[in-house]
């Protein structure tokens, strides 16, 4: 185990599992490789039913709710392996990457959750899985679920929250309603798998963003009508705009 007490976050090497963690300094001294099995967890972990590929569940450890979420592959590349990657090295992997991200969010004041810890796990020389453990929002739900998701209000406030995150360079490759969390009067962006932070905001990879979201509400928010999808999003544009940031 590496130790610094300067930060708040401890690498964990695990030779004889072929597997290395990372884990928020209070937890390193509890975390162990079983705690990104759902099985180990038995009737304390529940599959989520909304959003991703599968393969997240809500976890109840001590008095605190987690997500556990396993990195899987979507569309032809799941064919070959719907859980393995290729190996380059521990900081690289799609876990460690996103619990430093989550961090580096954080530390800019972002609405983000809190990661708890991070696995990697080898599974031959070239191969990998990966894992992560975050802690659970409190009562909070997909955009689409929200009692409020009917309010312009609410679209407004996810306009701007997104604009903050792009104005603090953040490329959000997969922005959908799902990874749009609502809790009380509080927005939220979560899953930020192959995100990054941009040395410089602006540009291409922003309208990119939006544009996904744009297919996410056409796709998924077809209980609305049409004037209300098309009043919700106009009222997330002006939000959204840059001369409200």
């Amino acid at each position: 185990m590496t130790r610094n007490d300067s930060s708040p976050v401890r690498e964990i090497q695990l030779p004889d599992q072929q597997a290395a963690i990372l884990a928020r300094d209070d937890m390193a001294q509890q975390v162990t490789t079983d705690w990104f099995d759902p099985d180990f967890w038995e009737d304390q972990a529940r599959p989520v039913s909304t959003g991703g590929r599968g393969g997240a569940w809500f976890v109840h450890h001590r008095g605190e709710d987690w997500v556990l979420r396993h990195y899987r592959r979507g569309g032809l590349p799941a064919k070959l392996s719907r859980r393995s990657y290729l190996y380059s090295s521990q900081r690289q992997a799609r876990s460690f990457a996103e619990f430093q991200l989550l961090l580096a969010l954080q530390a800019r004041g972002l609405p983000v959750p809190e990661p708890v810890a991070a696995l990697c796990q080898r599974r031959s020389s070239w191969l990998y899985r990966a894992a992560i453990l975050i802690r659970r929002i409190p009562g909070a739900v997909p955009l689409p679920a929200s009692p409020r998701y009917r309010e312009e209000a609410l679209w407004a406030q996810v306009g701007a929250t997104i604009r903050r995150f792009h104005d603090a360079g953040l490329d959000h490759v997969d922005l959908n309603v799902d990874n749009i969390l609502v809790s009380g009067e509080r927005v939220y962006l979560i899953d930020f798998d192959r995100c990054r932070l941009r040395q410089k905001p602006g540009g291409r990879w922003q309208a990119s963003n939006i544009r996904r979201l744009r297919r996410s509400v056409e796709k998924r928010c077809r209980d609305l009508s049409e004037e209300d999808r098309r009043a919700f999003w106009q009222a997330l544009s002006e939000a959204y705009a840059p001369h409200h940031s």
